[in-house]
């Protein structure tokens, strides 16, 4: 009877990956919406809608009716209650946009991309692993978390004789795959803040212009005449600075969204090259 290989996994007893999963904390995802509407309202009602900064200041706490603002700034406060919202989905657009940014520049690493995965088949092609992770400490980034626990494997199959070259390059591919999957949802979380405000926020906006010509019309039609035309101008232009608000953050947050998935292709880009950077090393240095 034939005796049947090891697999892969037989090499490292007891240990599966080298990989260790990323603790990170998510609070931020939760928290800085509602800090971010509490702030909005704060914003609109006591900056916006400072009773000093109108001719008829209005009574009432929640949403006191004030008239006659002095200044374009209070004149935002008359869109109503949908602006303390548009303004919340703006200090979210960019609470996340600078979360990111922090977050994908350091998954970025120092320096190139491209010159680290160079440097690391250079070394790989002189048969110096030890030099390779050197590389990947000094780049300290997503790609070079991946190519690192490659690496370690990559070690571990140049002295495991009881393994075939197909068997080991399969425990190196599998070992990149895992490293892979615990790197890309940190570079993706809370990106889907931007993206929903993208769509919601001019939604959003278009429903503060309705409510506002709702109660502009009204008011024409309560007041009857030529004379109520001004009103009526004076209440559209009102409901109009919630769509100018929700068109804006939109716009906002369409571009940073954008920005960081380009960013995150090029780190998925690097991490893709890296895996077959690893498989093709061994594959023809190793037979």
């Amino acid at each position: 009877m034939a005796e049947s290989r090891p697999t892969a996994s037989a090499t490292s007893p007891g240990k599966s990956t080298s990989v260790q999963v990323k603790q990170s904390g998510n609070a931020i995802s939760w928290l800085a919406p509602i800090a971010c509407i509490i702030a909005g309202y704060c914003i609109w009602r006591f900056l916006m809608g400072n009773p000093n900064d109108f001719t008829t200041p209005g009574k009432g706490w929640f949403w006191p009716e004030h008239k006659g603002p002095k200044g374009a700034f209070n004149a935002i406060y008359e869109g109503g209650i949908i602006v303390p919202l548009l303004i919340g989905m703006l200090l979210m657009v960019i609470t996340f946009s600078i979360e990111r940014f922090m977050t994908i520049s350091k998954a970025m690493g120092n320096g190139s991309i491209a010159d680290f995965i160079r440097r690391v088949q250079f070394n790989l092609a002189n048969r110096d692993v030890d030099a390779a992770l050197r590389e990947c400490d000094k780049q300290r980034g997503s790609v070079a978390n991946v190519m690192k626990a490659g690496l370690r494997r990559y070690k571990e199959m140049m002295n495991a004789p009881e393994l075939d070259t197909e068997q080991k390059v399969l425990s190196i591919q599998k070992e990149v795959e895992e490293a892979t999957a615990l790197e890309l949802p940190m570079l993706q979380k809370n990106l889907v803040f931007l993206s929903t405000i993208t769509s919601v926020g001019t939604l959003v906006a278009l429903l503060g212009t309705v409510m506002g010509m709702i109660k502009a019309f009204s008011a024409l039609g309560e007041a009857g005449g030529g004379g109520a035309a001004g009103d009526l101008a004076v209440g559209i232009s009102e409901a109009l600075y919630n769509t100018a608000l929700g068109i804006g953050t939109s716009s906002l947050a369409l571009i940073m969204y954008n920005i960081f998935t380009t960013r995150i292709d090029s780190i998925t880009y690097g991490i893709d090259e890296s895996g077959f950077t690893l498989t093709q090393s061994f594959a023809s240095l190793y037979k």
